[in-house]
């Protein structure tokens, strides 16, 4: 393990010598030798002897055999920090049961048997062994010493370090058998309930048509169900092929997310006929968030038997991270991007049309243009949501008002949208406005005395001001207000504000900060831009509105609301103030759906794959950044116009985020800074 909670995982597959203990026991031996830093190694069921022993599982010699190859085993063990499970059948009083031996640090710990035997159309395991139902002894003798049997059991690591995230007990480690997945109520559901946070399958399942796909569905469902990881180990090709064909598939998931899967028979590839392995680190510590904040997760313990835990030795230095680490979080790759933005996409209208349904016939929906990507994509939710009500185009009114921030580019990308899209459009110049509030509240922007200024002459004044002498919150505030306030006087508004500006306090409040309705509210600005070139490729596939939304897309992100430099270009980049979008919403995603630790969080930033390169000289004022806004900028939060929730991070104070307006940022800042 190391101290952020990752535990190592390996689950293997053998070349396996059927009815050959001491020859397997070899081969075990020898892939341990290539994970010796794993924590918990997961062997295939029956992996002593081989899967298809069949009636030689009655004869005396293998049994004895397979006791010595496993004491052989345990042996090897000694002084290494990790779980082995091994596969093998263990005589049980006048029976025999198909069962994973867990062995650490040269002893075996304790033996769980199969609850649940396939005897049904190719299986026919009820032939040579009985199932365990809990009436077993809870002691057996095996490889000459007592012991614990039994289907009660958890394995629970002793790291040497009590500084691990997550709590030093947080890798529990449940085992079940192969079929005991496929039935109705799996072994593991009852020991992740118990506290297993890793679940191991010791498997045998042949390959035939379509089967890969449902096992795989299996194990990640499973995952998900129980808020663990769960890794399955499966028997290969050099089983018996008399009848079945085994595929050697092995798989590594984590809460409803496949981390990893080996190679197996029919994937296409060339058979492999050779021992492999695939290796993953679990993220224990944070399954054990999710489980503390899924309250529904610990509903049904009074009706959980009591399980016994046996400990085993861990280290807590493990290096490095054999794990993807995605630098952008709520942006998936390949085919799932398109899946995730129509999805995504829908709900926002969906949420819109409902609201719409509850207005009077006929109300006229009022949405800010600014040409920028937010504003943008509410633009398309509103076209769209009309389009699917039969309502007509032009009660949605656009409304474009530029101001001394205002670029050439945006302000032409604003009108030239509006007009491809068939909305009502205005422009109100909010400059004069601007300028008499200044009077009215007697303020001075940038130091510009007002006296006798008219607006050309106040914006000669601002193109004078030194770039770096840019900073007046007031003249920004002013602007803001201004376009919600003539937003508001038009009727209902749809707001454009989106997660990231949210999380940060990036929004003027009683300014961008309210509308009637945002169906933008909990979609992250890493995810904005695809969504928009989405719509683009797909609802406008040609044309005058596919090349601005393109425009759009490559915008600069800026609230535009300080001066513009002298050539007419952006001068006021929201990056450049607050640090890569890209980078707070990995921080948000990482900080607010994992509860991960700011020292986490730096560690993950460290193994993740970024759009670009983000040295740890960005990332630590980026991070201090993003955690003194959120906690200071929270008040802004606690009154929030209503929206849908999309994915698994939403900042409603109504449902997802209840937090104090007034909490205290420097415990954060101190881990920050470690």
């Amino acid at each position: 393990m190391n101290l952020y909670g990752f535990a190592r995982v390996t689950s293997a597959s053998i070349r396996v010598a059927v009815a050959d203990p001491s020859a397997n026991a070899d081969e075990i031996l020898r892939v341990l030798k290539s994970c010796p830093d794993s924590d918990v190694v997961i062997f295939p069921e029956l992996g002593i002897t081989g899967y298809t022993c069949a009636d030689l599982f009655g004869q005396a010699r293998l049994l004895d055999a397979a006791q010595s190859a496993l004491g052989r085993i345990a042996e090897a063990t000694t002084g290494r920090s990790q779980l082995v499970l091994v596969g093998a059948p263990i005589p049980v009083g006048n029976s025999l049961c198909n069962c994973a031996v867990a062995i650490a640090d040269g002893a075996i710990l304790g033996v769980v048997p199969k609850q649940y035997l396939p005897n049904y159309k190719e299986f026919y395991e009820s032939r040579w062994f009985a199932p365990a139902v809990g009436k077993e002894p809870a002691e057996i003798s095996l490889a000459g010493r007592r012991v614990p049997f039994g289907i009660d059991l958890l394995f629970t690591a002793e790291p040497d370090s009590h500084d691990i995230e997550g709590g030093p007990n947080s890798l529990i480690v449940g085992v079940e058998i192969c079929e005991d997945l496929w039935v109705p109520v799996p072994p593991s559901a009852l020991q992740a309930m118990a506290g297993a946070t890793v679940l191991a399958n010791l498997s045998a399942s042949n390959e035939t048509i379509g089967k890969s796909r449902y096992r795989t569905d299996l194990v990640v469902g499973q995952s998900g169900r129980c808020v663990a990881a769960y890794a399955l180990a499966g028997c290969g090709p050099t089983e018996s092929t008399t009848d079945l064909v085994f595929g050697g598939h092995c798989l590594i998931a984590e809460n409803g997310g496949l981390l990893g899967e080996s190679p197996r028979v029919g994937d296409g590839h060339p058979v492999r006929r050779d021992s492999y392995t695939i290796t993953r680190d679990v993220d224990v510590a944070r399954l054990r968030t999710d489980r503390r904040v899924m309250t529904s997760f610990d509903d049904s313990l009074s009706s959980l038997r009591p399980f016994r835990r046996i400990g085993f030795p861990v280290a807590t230095d493990m290096a490095g991270l054999h794990r993807d680490i995605t630098g952008t979080p709520f942006v998936p790759s390949g085919p799932e991007l398109h899946r995730r933005c129509a999805e995504i996409f829908g709900i926002q209208c969906a949420g819109l049309s409902k609201r719409i349904e509850g207005l009077p016939s006929g109300t006229p929906l009022n949405i800010g243009i600014s040409g920028g990507l937010d504003s943008t994509l509410a633009l398309l939710v509103a076209v769209t949501t009309s389009d699917m009500l039969g309502r007509d185009r032009r009660l949605i009114h656009g409304l474009t008002m530029p101001g001394f921030g205002t670029t050439q580019r945006t302000r032409t990308n604003a009108i030239d949208l509006m007009d491809h899209l068939g909305v009502s459009a205005d422009t109100i110049d909010i400059s004069a406005l601007a300028l008499e509030a200044f009077r009215e509240i007697g303020h001075a922007p940038f130091g510009i005395k007002l006296d006798g200024l008219d607006v050309d002459s106040f914006r000669s004044a601002l193109g004078r001001v030194p770039a770096e002498s840019r900073s007046d919150l007031t003249f920004e505030n002013v602007q803001a207000r201004l376009r919600t306030f003539l937003l508001m006087s038009k009727g209902f508004v749809v707001g454009t504000g989106d997660l990231s500006e949210l999380a940060l306090g990036w929004c003027t409040y009683n300014g961008d900060h309210m509308s009637m309705y945002n169906p933008n509210c909990s979609i992250p600005k890493t995810l904005v831009r695809f969504l928009v070139h989405y719509v683009a490729m797909n609802q406008y596939p040609e044309g005058r509105v596919r090349r601005t939304l393109l425009s759009i897309a490559e915008t600069t992100i800026s609230p535009e609301l300080l001066p513009a430099s002298l050539a007419g270009e952006i001068e006021q980049s929201t990056e450049a103030t607050l640090g890569p979008y890209e980078l707070h919403d990995f921080i948000l995603y990482n900080a607010v759906r994992c509860g991960h630790s700011p020292a986490k969080i730096l560690f993950l930033s460290e193994h993740a794959t970024f759009t670009q390169q983000f040295p740890r000289a960005v990332v630590e004022p980026t991070m201090r950044t993003f955690y003194t806004r959120f906690f200071r900028q929270q008040f802004k939060r606690s009154c929030v116009p209503d929206g849908p929730k999309v994915g698994t991070v939403s900042l409603s104070p109504r449902g997802d985020w209840r937090m104090p307006s007034d909490a205290d940022p420097a415990e954060w800042l101190r881990w920050a800074e470690r």
